[in-house]
């Protein structure tokens, strides 16, 4: 698969996080991918050949051309029914907010069609990105299609956009109780607003931080011992770690470790 990822426009870039592409020869597509959660929402436009996603329950529904996915707290199981051809507009974990049109909590786990979110709007964009002939094509589109809809930027909320920063500085390994006093706000409150803007709790989110941490030392560094990478991305113990690694993977250390993490990264945002 070949995957590019490309910067966003500057007044944007509080909010987009990156654009990136993935292509793929159906021959060359491994059958099953596992999307592991990232802490970001995307808009995803199938531009070639459409997915298929699999349920907890092991049955099989084709995905919409275009949607927005909402953030995911476990694994995600997709399956290309041909020749891959995807562009992908990633979020901030606060990034999507200002754009949203209901509760961001209602998205979770949730493949939301464009046309459900935005009307007709949602109906011209799919139709113009779909069209399109190149990517910088697609990203002149798809900024002006955000760029029309950003009309308060005051919707992020600087509390959340703080903790989020901390929790990304911290690789997710600080609690709850912590990011609160490094903001300045209780607990409760930390909670309300993350759920709100984000979609997931502050918890959430430092779990999901911690384990694509985990995964990209996995992915760049020679690991001997998956005990040892357990102690030095701060998990309590080696328990502990493969319970939150099973969590959003579906698979234990050992298992996912191969082709499950190459693939799992492709459809990580990059930095």
């Amino acid at each position: 698969m070949i995957h590019q990822i490309f910067e966003p426009n500057s007044d944007l870039a509080a909010f987009v996080k990156c654009y990136w592409t993935l292509e793929s020869l159906k021959e060359k597509t491994p059958e099953k991918n596992t999307i592991v959660p990232d802490g970001c929402m995307k808009m995803i436009f199938h531009h070639g050949d459409p997915y298929k996603h699999y349920t907890e329950t092991g049955n099989s529904v084709l995905l919409p051309r275009c949607f927005v996915i909402g953030q995911l707290t476990g694994p995600y199981e997709v399956e290309p029914t041909g020749e891959t051809g995807i562009f992908f507009v990633c979020f901030h974990p606060h990034g999507f907010l200002p754009f949203a049109t209901f509760p961001i909590k209602e998205m979770e786990n949730t493949a939301v069609p464009l046309e459900k979110l935005f009307g007709k709007d949602g109906q011209e964009i799919e139709e113009k990105i779909l069209h399109a002939g190149t990517t910088s094509e697609r990203i002149q589109l798809i900024e002006k299609f955000l760029f029309n809809r950003l009309t308060d930027t005051e919707t992020i909320d600087h509390i959340v956009q703080s903790a989020i920063e901390t929790i990304l500085t911290a690789n997710g390994q600080l609690s709850v109780d912590e990011l609160s006093r490094k903001n300045n706000t209780n607990r409760r409150q930390l909670v309300r607003k993350f759920s709100s803007s984000i979609g997931l709790s502050p918890k959430q989110l430092s779990k999901t931080i911690r384990l694509q941490a985990t995964l990209k030392m996995l992915l760049n560094r020679k690991i001997t011992s998956l005990t040892d990478l357990a102690y030095e991305s701060e998990y309590y113990d080696q328990a502990h770690f493969i319970k939150d690694f099973k969590e959003f993977t579906g698979l234990t250390p050992k298992e996912f470790y191969g082709d499950h993490l190459k693939m799992s990264l492709i459809f990580d945002s990059g930095d």
